[in-house]
C-alpha cells in the first residue's frame, strides 16, 4: 500500500509525462504525441526521498511512496566471471 509523502495536490495535463526529479519537486516533460511542449516544473514543495522507496505521482495528484520489492536480489553476492583461459574457445571453420 503507498502512503502520501506531498501536501501539494498536481493537475495534470493530457500529453505530459509527470516524475519526481533529482531535486525532489515535481517535473513535466512532453511525451511523442506532443511534439509542441515543453518541459518544466510543475511543483513549488521539495521532497526528501529515502533509498528503497518508490516514489510516483498517485491517481489523485499527490506525490506517494510505496517500499521496493527486491525479491532478495540486495543478499546474492554477484556471481564470478570465469578468466579467458577457463572459457571454451570457438572452433575455426575449414575452407573448402
Amino acid at each position: 500500500m503507498a502512503e502520501r509523502v506531498g501536501r501539494e495536490r498536481i493537475d495534470r495535463e493530457d500529453g505530459y509525462l509527470y516524475y519526481l526529479g533529482k531535486d525532489g519537486a515535481v517535473w513535466k516533460s512532453p511525451m511523442r504525441s506532443n511534439p509542441r511542449g515543453r518541459k518544466g516544473k510543475v511543483s513549488s514543495e521539495k521532497v526528501q526521498r529515502e533509498e528503497g522507496y518508490l516514489y510516483f505521482i498517485d491517481k489523485n495528484g499527490y506525490v506517494a511512496r510505496t517500499k521496493m520489492n527486491r525479491r532478495g536480489r540486495q543478499s546474492k553476492p554477484k556471481a564470478k566471471k570465469a578468466s579467458k583461459s577457463m572459457r571454451a574457445k570457438p572452433q575455426k571453420r575449414r575452407r573448402r
